[in-house]
């Protein structure tokens, strides 16, 4: 298996972003998995009724994009993911796309641990911030 990037090999600023389209089949799957069936995401007539005026992603849904691009791409494989602070900024309407750009804030050598700012963006709009901790495995694991 290829390991992410060592702790030895990350700098502070490093950056990388994640892009994913949020569709409908992703928001019904994830009601499915979750068991999160609230209507404000699945039932467009009653999410008409909301302030969002249609159906909204869930926001953990948006936030799992923050784990899929620290755990394929920075850290990468391998990281184990210890915390993550989440701010719910905006909705994420079907059909956006969802930006997300982690960068290394701070590191720990000597704790092998990783501080990363997360910041997810639709159409430029920021719609979910956060930080998270994550343990880098030696390169020899």
């Amino acid at each position: 298996m290829t390991l992410g990037y060592t702790l030895e090999q990350l700098t502070i600023d490093q950056q990388i972003e994640y892009r994913k389209t949020v569709t409908q089949t992703d928001v019904q799957a994830f009601a499915e998995i979750t068991g999160d069936t609230n209507p404000v995401h699945l039932d467009a007539e009653f999410a008409a009724t909301t302030s969002f005026g249609q159906p909204i992603a869930h926001g953990m849904l948006t936030a799992g994009f923050i784990s899929a691009a620290i755990g394929t791409q920075l850290p990468g494989p391998g990281c184990i993911y210890l915390e993550q602070t989440l701010k719910f900024r905006a909705p994420v309407f079907i059909g956006q796309e969802v930006v997300t750009t982690i960068t290394v804030a701070d590191m720990n050598i000597r704790r092998r641990r990783a501080t990363l700012k997360t910041v997810c963006e639709c159409d430029g709009k920021v719609v979910v911030t956060g930080e998270a901790t994550i343990m880098i495995p030696a390169k020899d694991v």
